[in-house]
């Protein structure tokens, strides 16, 4: 009787030794998916990357954040503004002239022109800037063009009409610096000006005066 089970346990140590060689050899995992009768087991492979999963979950998070990043900065770099023009007289020749004017624009270009072509870019830049406050403010015309012609505001509009432009340089860089002023994209050193006038008067205004540039003082 014990020798049965001597001779038994020998066959079952030979069958598990011979089990464990099989298992080492390469390409077991192949020929066990070959079975039909038997699941697929995929081995890792020695040259196959370790994945971390919690590394894995952290770029997937800071992905959004960087593309958000992209956006941000593609929009900042489509816009002619502080960050591609280096002056504003750099942006000013940068800023492509329309074709055709818009109503809008021809007025607040027009005030410009009229008021303060004579001034520094900076001064020009203002004086559209007061035109826009006042269209936005609720206490003038909504409009650009009601603004510029209301009565008894702009000492250039005669009879109702604005007097005709001469064209030229004068003329091309009022132009842009009425675009340059509506869409906000050079700092504007009379902010929230609503009024302003010439040096050489004195109105006697009760306004809180807001900065002096060339030869006008604004006002809000």
């Amino acid at each position: 009787m014990s020798r049965i089970l001597n001779v038994a346990s020998v066959a079952a140590v030979g069958m598990t030794a011979a089990t464990m060689l099989l298992l080492a050899e390469p390409g077991f995992a192949n020929d066990l998916a070959a079975d039909a009768n038997l699941p697929a087991i995929l081995l890792p492979s020695a040259d196959a990357p370790v994945v971390d999963d919690k590394a894995d979950l952290s770029v997937a998070d800071q992905a959004p954040a960087e593309n958000n990043q992209k956006g941000e900065n593609s929009v900042a770099e489509s816009k002619p503004d502080a960050v591609t023009a280096e002056s504003l007289s750099e942006l000013v020749a940068e800023t492509p002239r329309p074709v055709d004017l818009d109503p809008e624009l021809r007025c607040l270009a027009g005030a410009v022109y009229f008021e303060s072509r004579g001034e520094s870019l900076v001064g020009q830049l203002a004086v559209a800037h007061v035109v826009l406050n006042r269209a936005q403010s609720g206490r003038f015309p909504k409009s650009l063009c009601g603004v510029v012609h209301q009565k008894s505001q702009f000492s250039f509009v005669r009879g109702g009409k604005m007097p005709a432009v001469r064209e030229g340089t004068q003329w091309s860089n009022a132009v842009a610096i009425a675009q340059i002023a509506r869409d906000g994209s050079w700092k504007n050193h009379a902010p929230g000006a609503m009024f302003f006038h010439a040096r050489y008067v004195s109105p006697g205004w009760r306004k809180t005066r807001i900065a002096q540039i060339d030869n006008h003082i604004f006002y809000r």
